[in-house]
């Protein structure tokens, strides 16, 4: 076979959520592979300098802001500089880059329930997909992985756990010797933070996480540990697993992405720098390696690994979590829908910290539990959650 014939087909990777941490780290290790990847396309929803910015970088062929009044504003800016990316806008934007014929693999890093419908439109069109939205398999899990078997994608998670135990997992049809899975939490920044403390948390402070960089929905989400909640649902999805079968252990230093313990006692780790980019860089190539830009872990340095159990009771989230994805049904898809209100109305400052858990709580008591077995079901649940967890937030108002 001559050198030519063994060259790896160039990838067309579009990257949804361009702007935020995921797409930028995404970015970074395209840029540093250009004989292997090209940027298609990139898309966020209204962060005009950063896709500006994006575009002069990068030059993909299309780029999408799901804010139609952005889109327009961003036309204009990229025709005023003589750049040929074509500009696209809406909601409905976004799953049309993802399901494109010039698109080889999706990065599905929008954050929330946005992301849903383009993560299906790419797992319909039988993409590759680094899976970042953890949201899609929270709210519609079964129903997005029948569609990912009928429509031939390959789903690789790119969260750094579920990356992780992805890489500690035999094959699918050979994990009978699998014991658990042990999913590890930094903790957030309120780890040791005694309950009385939580009650007066800002916004600032929740979203000052001590190791990863990180969206501000998604740094509350950690502090809350809710983070850790939705990844646990994730995790049934994606591995095959219960919820029974999914420990959760607090690891402050972020080292050890996660684990999977076997039947014969072993237990097989991940470790590794906490940067977004190794795990991007894993699911790009797989199942080769390529260099990520990422600094090589010196354990010397580090000087020692902690493990610790999570207090439920200084973070019901967890529990809520687990409640939810035992319920089955829409009970996931309410339980983001709420956490997703209520963390909004925490960053907006019209609600607290600890009121966070008690919104989703109520929107779990408040809305039956359906079968999930269609969009329009979850979507109907994700409105039901949004509209309890409205009329819970009134409330605190009053």
């Amino acid at each position: 076979m001559s050198a030519k014939q063994q060259q790896t087909p160039m990838q067309r990777v579009a990257v949804l959520g361009s702007t935020g941490s995921i797409g930028r780290s995404t970015l970074d290790v395209l840029a540093r592979h250009p004989s292997r990847f090209t940027v298609a396309g990139i898309a966020a929803r209204q962060d005009i300098d950063g896709l500006v910015e994006q575009v002069q970088r990068h030059r993909p062929a299309c780029v999408v802001a799901t804010d139609t009044v952005a889109g327009r504003e961003l036309g204009h800016r990229l025709a005023a500089l003589g750049l040929p990316t074509r500009v696209y806008a809406g909601p409905a934007a976004l799953a049309e880059l993802a399901g494109s014929d010039d698109v080889d693999t999706v990065v599905a890093g929008v954050v929330g329930a946005a992301g849903l419908e383009s993560t299906l439109a790419a797992a319909r069109a039988g993409k590759r997909i680094l899976l970042a939205n953890k949201e899609a398999l929270v709210m519609a899990g079964g129903l997005m992985m029948q569609v990912v078997r009928d429509g031939g994608a390959l789903l690789l998670p790119i969260d750094s756990e579920h990356n992780a135990i992805f890489q500690c997992l035999p094959p699918p049809g050979q994990r009978a010797g699998v014991r658990r899975i042990l999913l590890t939490a930094s903790g957030g920044p309120f780890r040791v933070a005694g309950l009385s403390d939580l009650r007066h948390v800002t916004p600032a402070q929740a979203c000052a996480h001590p190791n990863w960089r990180m969206g501000r929905k998604i740094s509350v989400d950690s502090a809350t540990l809710m983070n850790k909640g939705l990844e646990l649902i994730e995790a049934c999805w994606l591995f095959g697993v219960s919820a029974s079968d999914v420990e959760i252990v607090i690891h402050p230093e972020s080292i050890v992405h996660s684990m999977v313990e076997y039947a014969d006692g072993s237990v097989l780790a991940q470790l590794g720098e906490p940067d977004m980019r190794t795990p991007i860089a894993h699911a790009l190539a797989w199942p080769e390696r390529i260099d990520a830009g990422v600094n090589r872990l010196d354990l010397i340095a580090r000087g020692q690994l902690r493990f610790e159990a999570p207090d439920t009771e200084r973070f019901p989230c967890l529990t809520l979590a687990r409640q939810a994805v035992q319920a089955g049904g829409s009970a996931p898809a309410v339980l983001n829908a709420a956490n997703e209100v209520a963390v909004a109305a925490f960053l907006q400052c019209r609600a607290g910290f600890m009121d966070i858990p008690a919104i989703i709580a109520a929107a779990l008591d408040s809305v039956p539990v359906v079968r999930a077995d269609s969009i329009a079901c979850i979507l109907d649940a994700d409105r039901r959650g949004r509209e309890a967890a409205v009329s819970w937030i009134e409330r605190l108002a009053r």
